[in-house]
């Protein structure tokens, strides 16, 4: 089950496409932090979400917002997928332990191996504040992310 609005966030150290160590308690204090899982680079919903987020990114940091994606691909691919899709935000990957930090969330399908579409909107204290988990197929709407952080 994913975690529930009102939970604690829980805390993770990914690397980022770049191999950096990003931890989520890093923005606690100073800023909300949308944390978006996905299930593969590359893959056509994936990278229309991915891109649309691309293309709003002041959106995000004019909220004070430090907007985090992970999947659980190598950050290998994850840096290749940057560079070709112009992605500059961190792409983080729960590659090995595989999908330890997306099982946390409660968004790791173990039949499929990948997380499903899981965000999870976090406050500056590190409580989460909103949450929509689709599956594989289903793409999420940016703009409820916005709503949700007018909301905070």
């Amino acid at each position: 089950m994913a975690i529930q609005v009102g939970e604690k966030a829980p805390d993770f150290e990914l690397k980022d496409n770049h191999g950096r160590a990003v931890r989520l308690s890093e923005f606690r204090g100073s800023k909300n932090v949308v944390l978006l899982f996905y299930p593969f680079a590359f893959t056509g919903v994936c990278t229309g979400e991915l891109c649309e987020l691309r293309d709003n990114l002041p959106q995000f940091s004019d909220r004070d917002t430090q907007l985090l994606a992970v999947s659980n691909d190598s950050i290998h691919t994850l840096r290749v997928f940057a560079e070709q899709e112009g992605l500059e935000y961190p792409l983080l990957s729960d590659f090995w332990p595989h999908g330890n930090v997306s099982r946390a969330y409660g968004v790791f399908d173990e039949d499929k191996g990948c997380a499903v579409r899981g965000t999870f909107v976090i406050d500056k204290e590190g409580v989460v504040r909103w949450t929509v988990v689709n599956g594989l197929p289903d793409a999420r709407d940016l703009n409820d992310y916005v709503k949700a952080l007018d909301s905070l």
